[in-house]
């Protein structure tokens, strides 16, 4: 029997009793020694907050719980000690993927978390120094809209918001939204919301969002089959029904890596006989496959469509005249 088993049958113990339990009692309940079992009732008691006291007079233990509004219970969760290794780096993922971003709800949550840990033989590593994630182009600093966001989407209420697009002739609206799915893509928050303005299914950047309140009105549900399609059928946050395919082929150097890549749920890769990679993607807007595509040099060739092959040379030959200044 394990240290979690015994505190959890000494709970049932004193729980079920009306009587203080002497401490012979408790050793045989929990097949234990008295050394064992004294560790048992001071974790209880220091570690777990539980209102358990010793009756001289009586001599055994029992819980106090005159001036409690109810009776006393374990926390909720138990967990293994690679369980609660687990839970710390996923705490630690979020805290590092977006700093700000709930940092008083996950502050609280560490320390739960470091109370758990204190009851297994050792305590929790130093998690941040274990980890180290590397984020380009984060743009969110400010989680305030974060949270009204999410608590619209959660409580299923929808959101007025004003919204400043980054596109050139961009001006800030005023939108009203029913959210329907949070998405953390390439660094960022984005939702993924009805716009009732649109009438239509919009993705919006969280960091855009300048302002916002929560109405009382109910959000507008989107069926989850439409709104899986609508977020994954075409390439990158530029979502809605893929148009079109590229065709991209990859040079015999760069193939072992873009083979084991995933572009795109949809995406359809094959060997060619020259050691290349072809890769198909589907895609609705280009601007973001574009700027993939760049990145790859001269180590990636589109062969369809056309038009996309196309602004590729465009992009390349403006590149050209400003390193030939």
């Amino acid at each position: 029997m394990d240290r979690f088993d015994r505190i959890y049958r000494l709970h049932g113990l004193l729980a079920n009793r009306r009587t203080p339990v002497p401490l012979t009692a408790i050793m045989d309940k929990l097949e234990c020694s008295k050394a064992t079992a004294t560790r048992c009732i001071e974790e209880l008691r220091n570690y777990l907050n539980a209102p358990l006291v010793y009756d001289r007079k009586q001599g055994g233990y029992y819980y106090n719980q005159q001036n409690a509004e109810k009776p006393y219970e374990l926390p909720g969760l138990w967990f293994s000690a690679e369980e609660l290794n687990g839970l710390l780096i996923c705490q630690q993922i979020l805290q590092n993927i977006s700093p700000g971003i709930l940092s008083q709800q996950i502050t609280r949550l560490q320390q739960r978390i470091d109370d758990l840990f204190i009851l297994q033989h050792h305590t929790p590593a130093n998690i941040s120094q274990k980890i180290k994630l590397l984020s380009i182009g984060r743009r969110l600093k400010d989680d305030t809209q974060f949270k009204k966001t999410a608590t619209a989407l959660f409580n299923g209420k929808q959101i007025s918001i004003h919204y400043n697009g980054r596109s050139e002739n961009a001006i800030q609206t005023n939108r009203t939204i029913s959210p329907q799915q949070l998405i953390y893509y390439r660094d960022n928050w984005y939702i993924a919301a009805f716009c009732h303005y649109r009438k239509e299914l919009r993705v919006f950047a969280m960091d855009n969002i300048s302002s916002s309140k929560i109405l009382e009105q109910v959000s507008e549900p989107i069926d989850p089959k439409e709104l899986e399609h609508f977020l994954t059928s075409s390439y990158g946050i530029f979502s809605g029904s893929a148009q079109y395919v590229a065709v991209l082929e990859f040079t015999k150097s760069r193939a072992k890596w873009v083979a084991d890549e995933s572009w795109h749920p949809g995406q359809e890769g094959k060997w060619l006989d020259n050691g290349g990679y072809q890769l198909s993607i589907p895609f609705n807007d280009s601007r973001e496959l574009i700027m993939d595509i760049l990145k790859y040099g001269a180590e990636v060739e589109i062969i369809a469509p056309e038009f996309l092959r196309e602004a590729v040379i465009k992009q390349i030959a403006a590149m050209q005249k400003i390193y030939q200044k």
